[in-house]
This record gives C-alpha cells, structure tokens and sequence, in this order.
C-alpha cells in the first residue's frame, strides 16, 4: 500500500472508528408516535406562569447576606408562607438548550443538537408549550424559538429582545430582564382594549413564560460572586413580585395561576458552566398558586449536603425534583388526583416502552411508581439493545487496525523483515474465507433490518484483520527477533513504553502527571550522555522542561484574570523579537532582504498592538464603557494577518519558526487573559532547543546536520534517497512529540468566554466557541511545526514518522481522545508543512538563494 493511499485508509478508518462512538453511545432518547394521555380530571390551575432565571445558582438564591437578610425577600417569603420549595438537578451538559427542553419539554436532550449549537431541533419533540391553548413567551432570541418551531399550530406567541442586546461588555446585563417584565405589563395593559386577545388570556391551559437571561450574563461577564450578579437577582426578585401582583389583579385573584420560578442550569464560581460541578447542576426550584402545596413544617430532615443550616431553612420541607417523573409532593390535591396523575405519568413512560397489554387502570400510587421504574429500565434497556454487539466490533477493528499500522512501520521501515515468498494458493483461501465471514454477517445485519451503519461497524473488522493475517511472515520475523534480544533488554524497553503510554493517559485525568513526564524527559541529556558533548544546550533543555512543568500545576478553571501578566508576556516577546532583528542586522546574513525585515517589523508591530488592546479592552470593560470598535477592528485584522505573515518570511528552518511564532502569538495574546500568554512563548523556546538537542543525539549515527542548521532551508526538497530507515531513538522521538502535543489540550482546555472579550462581547455561540478552539490549537500549531523541523533535520520521511506517531497513541486507553487527537495529528502535521514550506511572492525583485 502507497504511503498516500496508506494515509487516506488510516484517516478514514479513524473517522469511522470516531463516529461509531456517537451513533452507539449517543443516539437519540425520543420515541414517536405515541398518543397523548392526559389526567382526566380538571386541573386545579387555569394558568401557568414560569419563571426561568437562566444560570440562577441554587445557593445564590436560597443564601442569606452577610447581616442575615436575603437578596430575594419576596420569593424568600413564598417558601416560607405560601409555596414549596426545593432544588432541580440538571445533567451534564448545563447549557440553556438542553436545561430548557428537560424544563418544558421533560426529557433530557438530544446529544445531537450541540451541532446546530443548541439553537434547533435535531428531531421534533413535544411540549408543554405545544399542549397548551395559547403560549405566549418573552426573552432570548437563543431560546424561545426552538419550542416555537416545534409547536403544532400556531398557538405559541413569541416576543423577544435583539441578539445584539446580549452584550458581555454592556453597562447593566440587568436592562434584559427588565426588558422582559415591561413588556409582559405592557402587553397585559394593551389586552384590555382588544377583546379578542383578552378572551384568549382568560381560556384555560394557557402558558405565560419569562426567560430572564440578565442573571446568566452578568455571572459571565463579572462572575457569580459579583456585585453584578448579586444585585441582578434582587432585580428579578423585584420584577417576579410585581408581575405576579399584576397577573392576580388582572384575574380578579380568582386562585387559578400557578407560579414556578427555576433556573436551566448554574454557574461556577469562575464564570462557567456545561460541566457537572455542583455549582452547575444544582438549580433552584419554587413553586406557588394553584394547585401547589403549602409550606410543610418539618423537625428535622437529612440530605448530603449541609445546604440547609446555610440557608436557615432546616424547619421548611426541601423538596427535590429530577426531571421526568412527576414531583407529587408539590401537589396540593385530593388523593384520587394525585393517583390519576400519577398513572397518567407512567402510562406516558409505558407508551414509550410501546407495551401493548391492557393496563388496568385502577391502582394504588405504589404500584403506579413501580410502573414507572420498570417502564424506565425496559426503556433504557430496548435503548441499548444493540451496544454491547457494536462495541465488540469496533473493538476488534481497533485492536486490527492498531496491529495492521504496526506492522506495516516495521515491514517498509525497518531491517526486520526478510523478503516474502509469495503464496498464490494460499493468499487466494485466506481471501474467500474472509470473504466467506463477510458474507456471513452481512446476511445477519439482512434479516436483522438493522441500519447501513450497523454494516460499517460490523464489516470493517474483515479486511482490516485480513490485512494483519495477511502479513504472518512479518509477524514471524518479529517474534524471532523480540527472542533473539536479551531478556533484560526486552523486559526493560517494554516497561518504559507501558509507563510512558501509562503516563499519557493519565494526564487526562490528572493534569500534574505531565509534570512528572516533564521532569523525565529534563533527565534525557543526563542519562543518555548528551549532557557531555553539548552542555549548554541541555542546561537550557533542562531548566526549560522544569519551567514548562508548572504549568500544568496551575489551576485551568477557578482563577482570577491576570492582565498585567498578559501585557508583560507581551512586551517580553517584543524583547525576544529585537534581540532576534538585532541579531539578523548585525549578522549581514546574505540569505535576509529589506523585505524579510519589514515582515519581522510588522510582527513585531502586530504584538505591540496586541499587549495595548489587551490593556485597553480591559480597562474599558471594568469601566463598563464596551468594548471599543477601534480595538475590535484590530483584533480582528490581527487575527487574518497572522496567518498570512508567516508565509512571507523566509523558509530558513529558525527564521520561519519564529515568524510562525510571533504571527500566533499576537493572536493568542489577545486569546488571553493571565498565565497562559506566558505559555506559547516557554513552550516554543524548548521546541528550539528541542531541534538541537535531536543534532546532538544523531551525532552517534554519523547523520547530524548541526553544522547547516542555520541555513537549512525547508523549501528544498530532500532527495528520497537521503531517508533512511527507522532507529530504536525514533520512538522515542514519536513518544516526545505525543507528549509535547497532548500537553496544550491537558493544560488549556477550559473555555472562558472572558477569553474572546477583545474580539467580541455580544453572545454568540459559534463565533466565542471558534475563537476559544482557535485559542486551544495554536500551541499544537507551534509543536506540530517543531515537529516537522525535527522529522526533516533527521532525514526522515514526515509519512514514516506519521505511521510512528500513530502506532504510539493507538496505545492510549482514552478511546474518543486517541481517535479525534490521531485526526487531529494528521491534519496539523498537513497545516505544519503548509506553514514551513510555502511562501508567498509578493515582488519579483527578491533574490532567491540556495545551500
């Protein structure tokens, strides 16, 4: 197979083995055609008014102030006088698309919507917007109309502010919520002049919802323990009161509105939310009016947490809800109800399940619970019917796959093997019975009527495994010459490869295992003898692997904006940048122009510009003055011009690396906002060091090219003769490489929308999601471009070293993480050779000069 076509199989293979994960694990929880059950006695409330302060933490709401009053005095006073109260836990992910269909829609959401960024309907779902005679709704254009898209009819009314209003940077984020109370009071006010709007308020199953986004802002923008955010909830405590006063005039206090007021998800302490830290997935819950229950005296009561005496609300029954099954104790109503409300719950569940017997529909509350807990399980089972089959032969395609790469590497790429006999007869057998097995389970997927993806994941297996049996004389080859080897030597090489892929995968879990690997690799001059004939080198290599080692110690999540530091990481990389044109100008070297020192200069220009609109955003910001155009405009030229102003600087191996350096980092600077600006640049001083030191480490095979370095130029193509075979030491330069580009997404992987700020501060989804992966790729850019100086210096072909790279991580265990981040190797090993190689042409008087 050509190296090509090998790298094309390999990509393709990675993306099926990739997808599989999703369309086993994360398929959809809606079932359809069902038909609708409804309780066939009369509600006790007309109405409902729902309440939803998106990213309303359950502690914020329920704690008291410093001097023991609460910041919510009048919803505090419902859960003590008049209503029921508790908390709603949310899952994973706490994002207000999905927290907003569990409230309304009472399922947890599709997997799939994260695609369309929350905003649509992967597949239509029902509602109780939908079951409702009239629906009117005010809030964010993000939320409300995805439940009015899937309405049936046209009964669910929508009235929402302009995305533009949902502004990070804006004075008060507080004026979006008191946008929604004036125009509920306005819109009542006006029904009182239009009869026909007036009769459809007054009809039964109608629905009132406020989405109240100021909340969630403000916790974005100044974080939950914010002035900001504190002073907002007093706000919406203020704006429930007068709307709920105003409702009950308005229907002449007949004692059929129910209230609810909850929130779709939390916050953490930093800003955030999508994970499933307490802080997040703890909301709170309140509900009062029709049909809801009295507060309910308690003398005591346990839970695991020690929110209750927090709160002094110990005395006041806490009634907690998961969503999906129905919270009977908030009910207020006669026994008979609530036992035809809660068998009407579980014969929705049942019509899920799709049994088809007769349910005698007479029954006690009890048995109507274990109803639905087994219709659940026989739901979930049904659900998963298919995984454990489907796992199994993705699993066997993978360990295949993995043992087919491997010995490919050492048939093409090693002295290992002795050539093949060829075996016509027995090539053709081997051929039609794995044809023959094929077969076989195509006719099974047949009669199954399972889906064309079922035939991907289950065929994919044969030929992979034929190709591995296929290669037996390599396999041979290899045995007879693991046992030729000294046991110590063997036992000894083996342990390090399971520690360090043992390593690797722990730095998923635990970031500071990178520290120790970083410690390991700081000893590698040491133990290896390089430390003698280069000295200098390896002390920089060593201090600069300690230096890099902190940073995975440092908290990702949970930690205050450091502006100062972003600006000083600024102004030492303008430093580094005049040391380095210094240099050039003093050196006269022969192969630079005047127009490779304008590019250099207007790097240099684009970081000054950077480290001020930093500076200048942030000041603003805190002044709560915007952000300003000017900074934006920059921003975002900075952003285009950097990856355009590499490929104009020469293709000298140092000279293009620090161009590619300084091109990135005045975009990340803008990307920051503390420690991690300091990131790139101590990262990218042990990739140079890096590229020397592997010189060094050549020089006992006679191959290094220390000497040419400075003039090595990666636009000439290396002669395919000069690539030699693969040494024991290019592993562990794979190994390295792993490690080096594993480490950005272990230490970085937080998303801080405070990150895009200089960019924009209106929400929008897609575009902070963009600039914060852009934010996360711009080391593995840096490391995968060292990577490529390291493969070309050693006379390595970059596809050898690809199938190397990929045999090292198909040992990780992390499976999702090992096929995106093998993808994802591929594509930046493509962008690193675009961004090494290439340069741009823009007057033909420049000379070109050759080694």
């Amino acid at each position: 197979m050509g190296i090509p076509v090998f790298v094309f199989a390999g990509l393709l293979v990675h993306c099926v083995f990739l997808a599989s994960i999703f369309d086993i694990y994360f398929t959809s929880p809606l079932v359809h055609g069902m038909t609708p059950q409804q309780t066939p006695l009369p509600p006790p409330a007309k109405r409902l008014v729902l309440f939803v302060a998106d990213g309303l933490r359950a502690d914020s709401l329920y704690e008291l102030d410093s001097n023991g009053t609460s910041r919510a005095p009048f919803l505090r006073s419902i859960l003590e006088n008049t209503g029921s109260w508790g908390i709603s836990h949310t899952r994973v992910p706490t994002e207000s698309r999905p927290g907003h269909v569990a409230l309304i829609a009472g399922f947890y959401e599709d997997v799939s919507a994260v695609a369309k960024g929350w905003k649509e309907n992967p597949v239509e779902f029902d509602s109780i917007f939908n079951e409702s005679k009239y629906t009117w709704s005010w809030g964010s254009p993000d939320i409300l109309p995805m439940f009015a898209k899937g309405a049936s009819g046209d009964h669910v009314y929508t009235f929402c502010y302009t995305a533009e209003s949902e502004d990070f940077g804006a004075q008060d984020a507080a004026k979006l919520d008191t946008w929604v109370f004036d125009h509920v009071k306005s819109f009542f006010n006006s029904s009182r002049s239009n009869q026909t709007l007036y009769s459809a308020l007054n009809e039964e199953k109608v629905v009132l919802f406020l989405h109240l986004l100021g909340i969630d802002t403000n916790g974005h923008a100044h974080r939950p323990n914010s002035r900001e955010y504190k002073e907002n909830i007093r706000k919406v405590d203020e704006g429930v009161k007068e709307i709920a006063s105003m409702l009950e005039n308005f229907y002449g206090n007949d004692g059929k509105t129910a209230f609810i007021l909850t929130s779709d998800h939390g916050m953490t302490d930093w800003g955030s939310h999508g994970a499933g830290h307490p802080s997040e997935t703890l909301t709170p819950l309140i509900a009062w009016g029709a049909g809801v229950n009295y507060p309910q005296r308690v003398a005591s009561q346990f839970f695991e947490d020690n929110f209750l005496k927090e709160w002094k609300l110990e005395n006041l029954k806490r009634l907690d809800v998961n969503q999906g099954t129905l919270p009977l104790e908030y009910l207020n109503n006669s026994a008979h109800f609530k036992a035809e409300s809660m068998f009407t719950n579980a014969v929705q569940i049942l019509e899920q399940f799709k049994v088809t017997k007769h349910i005698v529909k007479r029954g006690k509350v009890s048995l109507c619970k274990t109803l639905i807990n087994l219709a659940l399980e026989g739901l979930s089972y049904y659900h998963t019917y298919d995984r454990l089959f489907l796992g199994l032969s993705i699993a066997m395609g993978f360990v295949g796959w993995t043992a087919y790469v491997i010995l490919v590497i050492i048939k093409t790429h090693t002295n290992l093997t002795k050539a093949a006999q060829s075996h016509d007869k027995e090539s053709t057998i081997l051929l039609y019975g794995f044809a023959f097995v094929g077969l076989i389970i195509a006719f099974f997927l047949l009669i199954q009527t399972c889906p064309w993806t079922y035939y991907v994941y289950c065929l994919l297996p044969v030929p992979v495994w034929y190709a591995v049996v296929k290669e037996l004389h390599v396999i041979q080859d290899l045995a007879a010459y693991l046992l030729s080897l000294p046991v110590g030597q063997s036992m000894g090489f083996l342990l390090i490869c399971v520690l360090g892929i043992e390593i690797l995968v722990f730095s998923f879990f635990y970031r500071s295992t990178l520290t120790i690997g970083l410690l390991v690799f700081a000893g590698w001059p040491v133990i290896t003898q390089l430390w003698v004939q280069a000295k200098t080198t390896a002390l920089i290599w060593i201090l600069l692997c300690m230096l890099l080692g902190i940073f995975p110690l440092m908290p990702v999540v949970g930690r205050e904006p450091n502006i100062p530091l972003v600006i000083a990481t600024g102004l030492l990389t303008l430093l580094i940048s005049c040391s380095s044109l210094s240099s050039l100008c003093k050196s006269k070297n022969k192969y630079m122009n005047n127009e490779d020192l304008k590019v250099q200069f207007y790097q240099m220009l684009s970081i000054a510009l950077s480290t001020y609109v930093v500076s200048s955003t942030h000041d603003s910001l805190q002044n709560k003055q915007g952000l300003p155009v000017f900074n934006q405009i920059i921003s975002w030229t900075t952003l285009v011009s950097s990856s355009l102003l590499p490929l104009l600087s020469p293709t000298f191996l140092f000279q293009r690396l620090f161009s590619i350096l300084l091109s990135l980092m005045s975009t990340y600077l803008l990307l920051s906002t503390g420690y991690e600006a300091l990131f790139p640049l101590v990262l990218s001083g042990l990739m140079f060091v890096w590229i020397n030191m592997e010189q060094e480490a050549l020089q006992q095979y006679g191959l290094s090219l220390k000497p040419k370095l400075a003039v090595f130029n990666f636009s000439y193509a290396t002669d395919i003769m000069q690539f030699r075979q693969l040494h024991l030491d290019d592993v562990r330069r794979s190994f390295f490489f792993v490690s080096f580009f594993v480490m950005p997404f272990s230490c970085f992987s937080s998303f801080d929308p405070a990150s895009v700020y200089c960019f924009l501060t209106v929400f929008s989804p897609f575009m902070m999601g963009g600039l914060l992966v852009l934010k996360v790729v711009i080391p593995f850019v840096l490391v995968s471009c060292a990577f490529e100086a390291v493969q070309v210096t050693t006379q390595l072909s970059s596809k050898r070293y690809s199938k190397c790279y990929i045999s090292a991580l198909v040992g990780i265990s992390h499976y999702v993480l090992v096929m995106s981040l093998t993808i994802f190797m591929m594509l930046m090993n493509g962008l690193a050779q675009l961004l090494t190689t290439k340069k741009l042409e823009l007057s033909r008087k420049t000379k070109h000069h050759s080694t």
